[in-house]
């Protein structure tokens, strides 16, 4: 797992962290003036817009979160009445909602999504409610100061002169950030770090234990971090595949477009996939596939791999000829010839039906051709586990394919080439590589 890669801190600081690097300068730099009626504009502004947009991609964890933040802002409004003091019921409420923000969103983020149907959102609202009801009760009229434990130190509170959060609070705070960092480093899913942005953003505004209106865009820049998480959530839903993390058919039609000769495009087909389905189950077959995109997302030579439908793949070299790319592509073969895995579940058939790829009517007549072919796939031993591997056509812009449909049909021959002569080979657009491919007798 590339835990410090590029792309993992590209993910996680935009447009996160940089949206709210620039809330940080606008509001703490003193370069704008912002006015109370903008602010209160934003602030409103933002909270019904990410309500709406969570609602309307069923979002569950996001709007809670608003929802969250929208409560937390409005009871620490009214009790302080626009000043918070040392004593008296605004203290109590900024210590407690110091202490519960952070704890809902480490919650949040330990849930999962599960819809907005009655019987998900009913814990969630009782939930909020028995907060709220907690808060409203402690803060009642005649109170002077919260219980014990929201104002209890571990540590002499000179040595937080930056703030004025209680210990516990700010426990919770580095706690639940630690949690959010850690689960966006292991799942990359953008609405973790929507939260881990907006938990950031609502320590900014609770830090100086003020309610004036740059606490209140700080309030309100939380809730669009939210929404931004929604938009980054909703784009990688349609540009990468669910199931093996790679680019999708949406984005590999777009890269297209951007192509400019030279460059070369690689078919990747997963030999005997269709019956390896039947043999090990449809759960086994996802496990195949995951291993064959965690190859192919390494591709070297500079490719850029997409999973455009099934068991098929296409790779996009740009500024790459065919001879330039070959040596990768045969690297990429032997690397998944050679990789193994265990099979973690019985052999069962999915009652939903699955998607057929570009090859289908030809994958149809290679299964009817029993006599040279094994009706059954071997495998190997539990010990060694199972191996599978892949057939790769590969094609180039030139004169007889200036367009990139035709490479992709010219790079489709090859692979039908590769599948006729064996299987576990690279095949050219041009003439027929004749080197023997390395077979084994457990190809999957």
């Amino acid at each position: 797992m590339d835990l410090g890669g590029k792309g993992t801190l590209k993910s996680l600081f935009v447009p996160g962290g940089i949206l709210l690097f620039a809330a940080a300068v606008l509001l703490s730099g003193g370069f704008l003036s912002i006015s109370q009626a903008a602010v209160d504009f934003y602030y409103f502004a933002t909270f019904v817009a990410g309500i709406l947009l969570a609602w309307r991609f069923q979002s569950s964890r996001i709007l809670f979160a608003l929802i969250m933040l929208l409560l937390a802002h409005r009871a620490l409004d009214f009790f302080s009445a626009g000043r918070v003091v040392s004593v008296g019921p605004g203290r109590i409420a900024f210590e407690a909602i110091a202490l519960l923000v952070p704890l809902n969103f480490m919650v949040l983020s330990l849930v999962g999504e599960r819809g907005l149907g009655i019987p998900a959102i009913t814990p969630r609202l009782l939930w909020l409610f028995l907060e709220s009801v907690f808060v409203a009760v402690i803060c009642r009229p005649g109170e002077i100061t919260s219980p014990a434990l929201l104002r209890a130190a571990v540590l002499p509170q000179s040595l937080f002169p930056w703030t004025k959060i209680p210990q516990f609070a700010l426990i919770a705070f580095a706690l639940a950030f630690v949690v959010l960092l850690v689960r966006f480093l292991l799942y990359h899913k953008p609405l973790d770090s929507g939260l881990l942005w907006s938990l950031v953003a609502t320590f900014l505004s609770l830090r100086t234990d003020a309610v004036d209106r740059i606490a209140i865009a700080y309030w309100a820049t939380a809730g669009l971090l939210l929404i931004t998480s929604i938009i980054e959530n909703t784009y990688v839903l349609a540009y990468h595949d669910e199931l093996t993390s790679l680019a999708a058919r949406r984005a590999f039609n777009e890269a297209l477009l951007r192509l400019e000769a030279p460059y070369s495009i690689a078919v990747v087909d997963i030999d005997h996939f269709k019956r390896f389905n039947d043999t090990y189950g449809h759960d086994t077959g996802d496990q195949v596939l995951c291993l064959v995109a965690a190859r192919l997302a390494r591709v070297s030579g500079g490719g850029q791999a997409f999973r455009v439908g099934g068991e098929e793949f296409s790779i996009l070299f740009a500024g790459k000829s065919m001879k330039d790319v070959l040596p990768h592509l045969d690297s990429l073969r032997t690397q998944i010839e050679e990789s193994r895995f265990r099979v973690r579940s019985t052999p069962e058939r999915r009652s939903a039906p699955r998607g057929t790829g570009r090859r289908s009517q030809d994958k149809k007549a290679t299964a009817g051709r029993g006599k040279s072919e094994p009706t059954t796939l071997p495998g190997e031993s539990s010990l060694n586990g199972l191996s599978v591997t892949v057939s790769i056509g590969v094609a180039e812009a030139g004169i007889k394919t200036p367009e990139t449909e035709q490479v992709i049909q010219a790079a489709d021959k090859a692979l039908y080439r590769a599948k006729k002569a064996g299987r576990n080979r690279v095949e050219t657009a041009s003439e027929p590589r004749t080197r023997s491919p390395r077979l084994k007798s457990n190809i999957a």
